[in-house]
């Protein structure tokens, strides 16, 4: 897997910048937001180009969990997301990888595997504290 590296421009490293300043999970939309307080004539095509570059360089890592959007975490390391099933949050998991999980795979279907991605869905503690008080 080669990762082609464009040039950093400015509109890059800024919505690079404000996707790593969270640990949210953010969509698109919630990025261009942010990165149109610090550039105002930035466009929303500009932010979905960029997250798309920046995840084909192996800078991001785009999530999908089958909604109508995409979110995307600043972090491009190999971990772990829960899903809260109530509020749809996405939150990293402070847990290691499970690299025999990719020897396993690759031994079963013969073949190279590269890398898993594995995702927990249950409830964030906000909705938990409140199922709670209900």
């Amino acid at each position: 897997m080669t990762k082609k590296q464009r040039r950093m421009t400015k509109q890059k490293r800024v919505i690079l910048d404000v996707l790593r300043s969270t640990t949210s999970h953010p969509t698109a939309d919630w990025i261009y937001n942010e990165a149109k307080k610090i550039l105002p004539n930035l466009s929303l095509g500009t932010v979905y180009r960029n997250l798309k570059n920046l995840k084909d360089e192996g800078k991001i890592l785009e999530l999908s969990y089958g909604s109508t959007y995409s979110r995307f975490d600043g972090n491009p390391e190999n971990h772990y997301h829960c899903v809260c099933v109530e509020c749809g949050k996405v939150m990293d998991l402070d847990m290691p990888v499970e690299k025999e999980l990719d020897k396993k795979a690759q031994k079963a279907l013969g073949c190279p595997i590269f890398y898993h991605r594995l995702e927990f869905y249950g409830l964030c503690p906000h909705c938990e504290k409140n199922k709670v008080n209900n």
